[in-house]
């Protein structure tokens, strides 16, 4: 009897070991309801502790504004994360083809293998998509290359957003900073995409997070004269 249950034992080990954490939660590559696209306010980063680390993004001679952070598969409440995929590995010609909108090698291979390869897309196809998406958005002026700080509400820069997109409206746009109530920098700007790309309503709850009187945009980087 001891012998038997031993080879149990051995039988279920080995199976959860053939099974990745999504697998184990019932997920599957290209199984989610809608996008997040998610634009992160670079000058915030940078003046973060991860982000004096971040040499490709955040060199005196980089000049970055609002990225693009994300693609996100979501379900109506919560996210698929880390499926299973073939494309572990991200050529350096990708990494490479992605730099100026994505500035960041790490940024490229992890949400590659969190978000990405829940898409249920090939590499190039993800990335591509990322690419029209944040592409397709229109930044306003006084957002794409500040010398000082810009101090605004949130509900202001998504109103500022929604004049400049036609196609998107107040119900489509999250803003997202730190925790204070009375000022804080923006951390990031979060759009919701049905999974043919059009902008769609957010789910409720994920829309306006940010909840300071004050948001404010620290200034882009200056570039080293040259």
């Amino acid at each position: 009897m001891i012998r038997f249950l031993s080879y149990l034992i051995l039988l279920l080990t080995a199976a959860l070991a053939t099974n990745s954490p999504a697998e184990a939660r019932g997920e599957k590559p290209g199984r989610f309801d809608h996008y997040v696209l998610s634009l992160s306010w670079s000058p915030t980063y940078c003046a973060g502790e991860n982000g004096q680390r971040d040499r490709m993004q955040c060199s005196a001679q980089r000049a970055y504004a609002f990225i693009a952070h994300g693609l996100w598969p979501q379900y109506d409440q919560g996210w698929p994360e880390y499926c299973p995929t073939p494309e572990s590995w991200i050529p350096n010609e990708t990494i490479a083809s992605m730099s100026d909108i994505m500035p960041s090698k790490g940024l490229i291979i992890h949400e590659w293998r969190r978000h990405g390869s829940c898409s249920g897309l090939d590499q190039g196809e993800y990335f591509a998509l990322i690419r029209r998406l944040f592409t397709g958005i229109a930044i306003p002026a006084k957002y794409s290359s500040p010398a000082q700080d810009i101090v605004t509400t949130p509900q202001e820069l998504i109103q500022d957003l929604v004049a400049a997109n036609p196609a998107i409206d107040a119900s489509m746009v999250g803003v997202y900073c730190g925790n204070r109530r009375d000022r804080a920098a923006l951390s990031e700007v979060r759009i919701c995409f049905q999974r043919d790309g059009t902008p769609m309503s957010c789910p409720e709850g994920a829309r306006l997070q940010c909840r300071a009187k004050a948001l404010v945009l620290p200034p882009v980087r200056p570039r080293n004269p040259s």
